[in-house]
């Protein structure tokens, strides 16, 4: 009898905050694609490359139905997802393609952009909060408060109601908590947003969850569970990450002066945009991979696998492929490093990317303007890292300027 060799454990350790873990990136360079151990013992085959990522992620013979047996969940967070109303996230075909074409027009770059104004006056709103005095703390003074304020208002949550979701939407990201607590936070989020829909229902304003109920609840081509876990995923994926983007984001730009210095000088959209992507590509928040399995047998980049198997994208390690992006490791807006793996790829490729873009964009602007003073008062190694959570980031970042 036969044993397979020991594989192993993922996601590894960085060795830099900055970058993803060594071992990862060494298995890309080397073209290797190994079985990899996760929390729960199932054994994933891990696509580092940007190639290979991107065919996993479009490629219809891998599914993204987290309830079918064998699929490499990240958590038992994860797992307690498996029993709830699904969302877009994890639909296939022709189910997937039929919903999110019923919320398509709610997200394009043109209604994004009509939110810029909105997104900029919070933005300076929270700005001028924080320039009362010296010193601030980024990630509860700006990164929170903007990202949760821009989602909540398009969704239409009431303002009163959003610490109690950012304590949820906590709940549910950390990756050592327990099953039993991310299905209570993930349930009461559910069971609040259904309310949500049955008052907008009756009392539509201008704002997603009323239009989606207008629209499409008297036809029967939503149901109000239906509804609501669309403005749930919405509303956990559009500040989480976005959130963390802004605080490790400005962090970074703190690291490359030279870069901060410039877009505070220059009102340049392009440079703006090009900055934004860059980032989005260098950091990549999302820091565990994306999870599929194969449901007939594929191959990708020459490596088989067979219908049944799970598969892990790491799109952190594959934004930095050297055969994709030239000077990979480095930060360069000036690359314009565009067309990378942030939002995902292929038909779950993220919904609102464009208002993440303008909510980016916006906040790395006016900090680089309105405060190009700024400094952090502790030193990286003394900065608390989300090594612990589904999205990257960081847990804290004290400034002053």
């Amino acid at each position: 009898m036969t044993t397979e060799p020991p594989a192993p454990h993922y996601p590894m350790d960085r060795q830099c905050p900055f970058a993803p873990p060594h071992e990862v990136t060494r298995v890309r360079d080397a073209g290797d694609v190994p079985r990899v151990t996760l929390w729960n013992g199932v054994r994933p085959w891990l696509f580092t490359r940007f190639d290979d990522a991107r065919t996993v992620l479009s490629d219809p013979r891998f599914s993204a139905d987290k309830s079918r047996p064998g699929y490499p969940l990240s958590s038992a967070v994860a797992l307690a997802e498996t029993a709830v109303e699904p969302t877009l996230l994890v639909m296939d075909n022709p189910r997937h393609v039929a919903v999110r074409r019923l919320v398509l027009g709610e997200f394009t770059v043109k209604r994004a952009e009509s939110w810029r104004p909105a997104v900029r006056a919070v933005v300076d709103e929270r700005l001028d909060r924080m320039l009362r005095g010296s010193e601030a703390e980024l990630v509860s003074d700006l990164a929170l408060p903007v990202a949760l304020t821009v989602i909540c208002e398009f969704l239409g949550v009431p303002f009163e109601d959003r610490e109690t979701f950012r304590g949820l939407t906590h709940t549910m990201n950390v990756v050592a908590g327990t099953t039993e607590s991310a299905a209570e936070a993930r349930q009461a989020l559910q069971d609040y947003l259904e309310r949500l829909v049955s008052v907008r229902e009756k009392d539509p304003r201008d704002d997603f969850i009323s239009r989606m109920a207008v629209r499409h609840l008297p036809t029967g081509e939503m149901d109000r569970p239906q509804l609501a876990a669309m403005a749930l995923l919405l509303l956990t994926a559009g500040h989480d990450t976005t959130a963390n983007m802004i605080a490790l984001g400005v962090l970074t730009l703190l690291r490359h002066p030279r870069h901060f210095a410039a877009l505070g000088a220059h009102d340049d959209p392009a440079l703006l945009a090009d900055t934004v992507e860059e980032m989005l590509r260098h950091l990549t928040v999302v820091q565990r991979g994306i999870r599929r399995i194969a449901v007939e047998d594929a191959e990708v980049g020459g490596h088989p696998v067979r219908a049944g198997e799970g598969v892990v994208a790491a799109i952190n390690t594959a934004n930095r492929d050297p055969g994709r992006f030239p000077a990979a490791e480095e930060f360069d807006p000036t690359a314009r490093a565009h067309g990378h793996l942030a939002f995902g790829y292929g038909p779950h490729q993220c919904l609102g990317q464009s208002l993440a873009r303008v909510e980016l964009q916006e906040v790395y602007a006016a900090v680089a303007r309105r405060i190009p003073t700024l400094r952090t008062t502790l030193p990286v190694e003394e900065i608390r890292f989300k090594s612990d959570m589904a999205v990257y980031g960081v847990h804290a970042l004290p400034v002053t300027w």
